[in-house]
């Protein structure tokens, strides 16, 4: 059972859960461990970011006086994507690199994900390793490093220019006569969101690109992209673009101000991919979440769905297993394995819009065809001493079982849990709309029934 890390590193409100002493021990374990996975090197560099929340400095501060005591070296890169973060440690001679975000969560919150020196998120039995090492701070720095061999700390903010290129290198050609709308959610995506679509020489409004600490997600960005929807029509565009906190998700806009998710934009680069011979195995992973008329939409060009469990990391794990170089989430968390190792919303941007010039088809055109099935979920609040019960339960399990078959070709049950309330998550999709309804509803009370 994990103490610190999440799926997504280690997250929390800042300065009370998320504390200057816990980043301090974080930059003690892991100092000390990057010291142990390279005992012959006599420098260890690691690669920090941040977004522009205020508490990233604070946090920044405890994690370098951590590292640096270890006798590690720091390059802070500034306010970056959180893509860039790992494109820079993997590019680069960093042993390791370090982002300061909470990604789409409120400004009052704040995060640590780190990644190895190849890009990846560290594995799991690393974070494990690192949370024991949290805990034993006093045994690991019981021999202190003598004053001149301590750790530097570096701003190598000219380092953002290497990942923004590359964002722009990846895009064949240029995006004139196409008019944008950017909205950074008044984060990591402020600056090189604009200077990538105005290098591909795009005409471009920006929103929401005035950060000040406190505005990060707040009512803008891709969890709330309704005001770039007016802007969109507003200014008549061809498309909106909407980015999260750290920039590592898309979700977009089309001319008429439909909101086009993830699982949407998949669909437009996946097709673009294989026309181009460039879908390796023809198929695409997303999460257990997507939509069923999704999946068939991309059966009938050809293209096979594979399902992870929801989540990036597994996500990753499902495209590196099967050799798949496109797979994401609703959410708008991307993965283009041919030029990133993680979620990248600039970059997967880019390469929408440059679907969308070679198609010579509108957005809304290109998903015209992709027709939602109707789906409902219900949160069922329980006892949470019993919430991780319900797949052992024979009473829910067989119900499940009998509404399955009763749906079979016409829908699908999925049955979750929440990490963090006590709520079991009842999602039933369909053709039918009054069949969905009935079928969420019956299996929601039986579990209700069972664990309350």
């Amino acid at each position: 059972m994990r103490k610190y890390f999440g799926t997504d590193g280690i997250r929390g409100e800042a300065n009370k859960e998320l504390t200057v002493e816990l980043a301090l021990k974080l930059g003690y374990a892991l100092g000390y461990t990057l010291k142990k996975e390279y005992p012959d090197k006599k420098r260890i560099r690691v690669i920090m970011g941040s977004d522009t929340r205020r508490s990233g400095y604070m946090l920044r501060s405890a994690l370098t006086a951590g590292l640096n005591s270890m006798g590690i070296n720091i390059d802070f890169v500034g306010v970056i994507p959180t893509p860039g973060v790992a494109y820079l440690t993997e590019k680069s001679t960093a042993k390791a690199g370090i982002m300061i975000s909470a990604s789409h969560n409120p400004a009052k919150d704040n995060g640590i994900k780190i990644f190895w020196e190849d890009g990846y998120k560290l594995p799991d039995e690393v974070e494990l390793e690192i949370e024991k090492l949290m805990d034993n701070v006093e045994e690991i720095t019981k021999d202190p490093i003598a004053g001149d061999e301590v750790g530097r700390f570096t701003y190598a903010e000219d380092e953002y220019y290497l990942y923004r290129d590359h964002v722009v290198s990846t895009v064949k050609g240029d995006f004139s006569g196409m008019k944008i709308i950017l909205d950074a959610a008044n984060g990591s995506a402020y600056r090189v969101a604009k200077e990538v679509f105005l290098a591909l020489g795009a005409e471009i409004v920006i929103i929401n690109d005035a950060p000040n600490g406190k505005n990060i997600n707040v009512r803008c960005g891709s969890t709330h992209p309704e005001i770039l929807s007016k802007v969109v029509m507003g200014y008549e565009a061809d498309l909106g673009l909407a980015y999260d906190g750290d920039a590592d998700r898309l979700i977009a806009i089309d001319k008429n101000g439909n909101i086009i998710d993830g699982d949407k934009i998949i669909a437009v680069l996946a097709l673009g991919m294989k026309d181009r011979g460039e879908l390796k195995n023809n198929q695409v992973v997303t999460t257990v979440m997507s939509n069923m008329g999704f999946e068939n939409y991309l059966s009938n060009k050809g293209i096979h769905l594979i399902r992870a469990n929801v989540g990036d990391r597994y996500v990753l794990e499902k495209m590196k297993e099967l050799n798949v170089n496109i797979g994401g989430e609703q959410s708008g968390h991307i993965i283009l394995s041919d030029f990133g190792t993680t979620g990248d919303g600039v970059l997967t941007s880019v390469k929408l819009v440059e679907a969308i010039r070679d198609s010579g088809k509108s957005l809304d055109e290109l998903v015209g065809e992709i027709v939602d099935w109707p789906q409902l979920l219900i949160n069922v609040r329980v006892d949470n001493s019993k919430k991780n019960l319900w797949n052992k339960n024979e009473v829910i399990v067989k119900f499940i079982q009998e509404k399955e078959l009763e749906m079979a070709g016409l829908g699908r049950v999925l049955v979750r849990t929440s990490g963090t309330e006590p709520i079991v998550r009842v999602m039933v999709e369909g053709k039918e709309m009054a069949t969905v309804d009935k079928v969420a509803k019956e299996i929601a009370a039986v579990v209700e029934k069972e664990l309350i």
